[in-house]
C-alpha cells in the first residue's frame, strides 16, 4: 500500500513541479522589465549579476569559501538550464504571440511548444537540484536556519540594504 501511494505522491509532485516552472517560464518570457534578465543577456552579464548576488548571499548567510563556489555552480547551472529553456529563439514573446497570430489558436505548435519546454526542464533539472543540494548540505545548522526564514520572509531576502 505504501508503494502505491509513494508513486503517486512523486507523480503528483513531479507533475506540479513542471507545472509551476513551466509556467513560471512562460510568465518570465512575456515579462519585460529595465533590466535585462532577458534572453539578451550574454554570459559576461549573467555572471557579472551572479556574482552580485553570490556576495550578498554570502555576506546575509556568512558563507565560507567552498559555500560561495558551490552557489556560484548553482547559479550557473540554472544559467545553463534558462538557455536550455530558451531554446534557439531570440524572442520568445513573438514564439507565443504566433500562436494566436492567426483565425485559430495554433494548438498543434504550442504542444509542441511544451513538449520542447518540458523536455529541457526533465534534463537540466537534476543538474540544478543536485547542485542546490550540494550547496544546501554544505551549509551549518544555522546558516540552514537562516534559509529558511529568510524563505519566509522574516528578514527581508529582497530588500535592498
Amino acid at each position: 500500500m505504501t508503494t502505491f501511494f509513494s508513486h503517486k505522491i512523486r507523480r503528483v509532485l513531479f507533475a506540479v513541479l513542471t507545472v509551476g516552472l513551466i509556467a513560471t517560464a512562460v510568465t518570465a518570457c512575456g515579462h519585460h522589465r529595465s533590466h535585462d534578465w532577458g534572453n539578451s543577456m550574454s554570459q559576461e552579464q549573467f555572471m557579472e549579476r551572479r556574482d552580485k548576488m553570490v556576495d550578498r548571499a554570502a555576506s546575509k548567510l556568512d558563507l565560507n569559501a567552498d559555500q560561495k563556489k558551490l552557489l556560484t555552480v548553482v547559479g550557473d547551472k540554472v544559467f545553463e538550464q534558462r538557455q536550455a529553456l530558451m531554446g534557439a529563439t531570440k524572442d520568445p514573446r513573438a514564439e507565443l504571440q504566433s500562436l494566436i497570430a492567426g483565425p485559430k489558436f495554433d494548438a498543434t505548435k504550442a504542444q509542441a511548444l511544451i513538449n520542447d519546454k518540458s523536455g529541457a526542464l526533465q534534463t537540466k533539472s537534476p543538474e540544478v537540484v543536485a547542485a542546490l543540494a550540494a550547496f544546501y548540505d554544505s551549509l551549518n545548522p544555522t546558516q540552514q536556519q537562516k534559509v529558511r526564514d529568510l524563505m519566509e520572509g522574516r528578514h527581508g531576502w529582497f530588500q535592498r540594504g
